[in-house]
């Protein structure tokens, strides 16, 4: 019972900042912790489905206008979608679009309605007279037999439709999970135990993407193919590193020619190549047809029957970060949105960016600059965004400006090796206040990590607040953190510490563009 009192009082102390704190309330906020938790709520508030949708389409008329293109609208709109936030994106969709939505069918996570409306995010919900039909599953972002009646349903839906429709397509992250139609004969649960064991062994999401596309009969740009001849409109919010369309989903409305040899690289890199089912094998050795076709033998005539727009990105959550910050009376410097890589070596990064940033005297040494230089690329992040940094950094100190609010976002992975309870953000921010506790001298810095879809693993907390405190906070507590961390229990660790202040709780965000990180930096003492 005490720790769900201590978890509500963690959540009390977030929703005040969530809500919308009054301007004067936020203007003295003195908290490090407080302005983190602030920054990555506006991050987050900027990527809001109903606001990315109301951006990027709009209707003059009898016209629906996306990215500079205008699309006839003659009762011939039909609707699909998958994805964590698709739910809110639908709804705005229907309240720009209006009588013009013939009808709709989405695919959307497992109990999302509900939660949705105990949140009390009722925006994010459709009407009671609306066109479009909402079909629940993947229960924990996993694909189930419920997402598979689902894909088979859109599949009918856009595979009737002809040459004076137009398909409006709404993807978000998630969309793999709550899309699946294994190619036969490969089953539901061949497709997911092979994706499963790459998750466990520390794979990316984009090869996780890459081999979902190869075993599936709508990804890979399968959808848009089953919807010819119809005009294919997609909106996308983005939750992989550099929005690339063809991975993002697995490319439901992109075109790929599947490659084989890629996808047996992947699984070779994890060794499970020998152990996988006879029907993955047979499906990879000679990729199924889909829809009476291969997409990746489209022609010119139904490429130009799609249109992708990226509506919602990891980039803008930063830009709107920034924005916040410079509000706080921080300064932003944006170091990448690409981060990846083992957490543990995305914590190395930021604790020698942290010292960077704060050592004292005029010049940071020059062993520092090379090794942030050496570690960066490692973890997804260019020479020229490192450098970069650095003389923003510099800048910095040679003019005396104050605290500085670094800014990055990404997706690492965690190498599972234990059984506990984490996720990524948790764990990166566990091993980063370790980083900034662990020189000779202890860092002043404050970092934030945050899933900005409000979940971290299948956990309460969205992330983790840390810094050079913690490691001397656990022990006064009787807290052993390598003992967390070996077993990927860092949940369990920032819940019993200091009664689980340090967790970041929104609660269910209804988006999903990766994560955001938020290292505050305090200007160097002398």
């Amino acid at each position: 019972m005490a720790r769900v009192l201590s978890l509500s009082r963690a959540v009390h102390h977030w929703r005040p900042l969530w809500a919308g704190t009054p301007s004067a309330w936020v203007r003295s906020m003195s908290s490090l912790q407080d302005r983190a938790r602030a920054v990555f709520a506006a991050a987050v508030e900027g990527v809001q489905p109903d606001s990315v949708v109301r951006r990027s389409l709009q209707l003059h008329g009898d016209e629906l206008v996306v990215d500079g293109r205008s699309f006839k609208l003659t009762n011939n709109l039909h609707l699909v979608g998958f994805g964590k936030a698709v739910l809110g994106m639908a709804a705005e969709a229907e309240r720009i679009v209006g009588d013009h939505l013939v009808r709709g069918l989405i695919s959307v996570p497992h109990g999302i309605q509900e939660t949705l409306k105990h949140h009390g995010k009722l925006n994010m919900l459709l009407g009671s007279s609306s066109r479009i039909k909402v079909m629940e599953g993947a229960k924990h972002n996993l694909p189930d037999l419920d997402a598979q009646r689902s894909a088979e349903s859109i599949r009918e839906l856009v595979s009737a439709l002809t040459e004076r429709d137009l398909l409006l397509v709404l993807i978000s992250g998630g969309g793999s999970a709550l899309l699946p139609a294994p190619v036969p004969p490969v089953t539901l649960q061949e497709k997911q135990d092979v994706t499963r064991r790459l998750a466990a062994a520390g794979a990316t999401i984009q090869e996780l993407n890459t081999v979902r596309r190869a075993l599936s009969l709508l990804k890979g740009g399968g959808l848009a193919h089953c919807a010819h001849p119809a005009q294919v409109v997609a909106l996308i919010l983005s939750d992989v590193i550099g929005d690339p369309l063809d991975l993002i989903a697995s490319g439901p409305t992109v075109g790929s020619k599947v490659q084989p040899e890629k996808v047996w690289a992947i699984l070779d890199r994890y060794d499970l190549t020998a152990s996988l089912p006879s029907s993955v094998k047979e499906v990879l050795n000679k990729p199924g047809p889909q829809c009476e076709g291969d997409p990746g033998e489209q022609t010119q005539d139904t490429r130009d029957h799609v249109l992708n727009s990226v509506i919602g990105s990891n980039t803008i959550a930063l830009e709107c970060a920034g924005r916040k910050a410079r509000e706080l009376g921080l300064r932003p410097v944006v170091l990448s949105p690409g981060v990846s890589g083992d957490v543990r070596t995305v914590a190395r990064l930021y604790g020698l960016l942290s010292q960077y940033a704060c050592s004292p005297g005029k010049e940071p040494p020059a062993e520092l600059q090379a090794q942030i230089l050496q570690v960066g690329p490692e973890v997804g992040v260019e020479s020229w965004d490192l450098f970069r940094t650095m003389k923003l950094l510099g800048e910095g100190r040679e003019e005396g400006w104050g605290a500085t609010c670094l800014l990055a976002g990404g997706e690492p992975t965690v190498q599972l090796t234990g059984k506990g309870q984490g996720g990524r953000n948790q764990e990166l921010a566990l091993r980063v206040g370790l980083e900034l506790g662990g020189g000779a001298k202890k860092s002043p810095a404050v970092f934030l990590s945050g899933g900005t879809d409000g979940q971290d693993g299948p956990t309460e907390a969205a992330g983790a607040v840390s810094d050079a405190e913690l490691e001397a906070e656990a022990k006064n507590q009787g807290l052993d953190i390598n003992g967390f961390l070996s077993n990927n229990d860092s949940f369990t660790f920032f819940s019993r510490l200091s009664e689980g202040s340090r967790l970041l709780m929104p609660g269910l965000t209804g988006t999903n563009v990766m994560d955001v990180h938020v290292m505050l930096l305090p200007p160097p003492s002398e």
